[in-house]
């Protein structure tokens, strides 16, 4: 029987996919978002689109990485999310999309510098970007997961960004930060590039950001 923490993580992806492709981060079936459950990965399936994906069509991934062969089959990015989710304990969501300013400037090989302090909810004073790797390969989960280290978001060369976070809904937020700075970068580059930011600025705008918002009492 289904516990209901599946249930709800579940539903979460759904709405998450589908607030991506509402927001403009995500066309057609592009994309892929997973969660951490216990020591399994929930993932979307291959191939189908925001607008008819259910809860009861997310896969259940085991360690070994096998999964109910009757029902559907995982992403084609499962290796890079089941990765992530090993390798970083901090994090127990992954989402991965084709956003439009993200992916123009990851075709060009161009990290997000420090433009704006907002660039900083990447966890880094820059966006960086992953070498590209075939899509669904384990060099591109790699490759990926080397580039972004300690931080939550990457670019994907020729291929889109990549987020990590604690939660599915800061996940995100942080993929639709990104993609917004990305659309600002786009724009300073078309009027003769941007000012950037000091290091040592965005370091102290890293340390405000551990401290910013309502944060959980105990």
């Amino acid at each position: 029987m289904m516990s209901e923490q599946e249930a709800k993580l579940r539903a979460q992806i759904v709405e998450v996919m589908a607030a991506m492709d509402a927001r403009g981060l995500n066309r057609g079936t592009s994309g892929n978002v997973s969660a951490r459950l216990g020591e399994d990965m929930l993932v979307t399936p291959t191939g189908v689109p925001p607008s008819m994906l259910a809860p009861e069509h997310i896969v259940r991934m085991a360690p070994d990485g096998s999964f109910d062969p009757a029902g559907m089959k995982p992403s084609s990015e499962w290796q890079m999310h089941w990765k992530l989710l090993q390798l970083r304990q901090d994090v127990n969501a992954v989402v991965h999309c084709h956003s439009r300013f993200a992916t123009t400037l990851a075709c060009a090989n161009r990290p997000i510098p420090a433009l704006h302090y907002m660039v900083a909810v990447s966890g880094g004073p820059s966006v960086p970007v992953a070498p590209y790797a075939t899509f669904g390969s384990a060099e591109l989960a790699e490759a990926v997961c080397e580039t972004l280290s300690g931080q939550f978001g990457t670019l994907m060369a020729n291929h889109g960004q990549i987020v990590v976070a604690p939660s599915l809904k800061q996940a995100l937020l942080i993929a639709e930060e990104i993609e917004e700075q990305a659309a600002i970068y786009w724009g300073t580059l078309a009027i003769g590039g941007p000012t950037l930011l000091a290091d040592d600025e965005m370091a102290r705008i890293a340390d405000r950001f551990r401290s910013y918002g309502q944060k959980k009492r105990p």
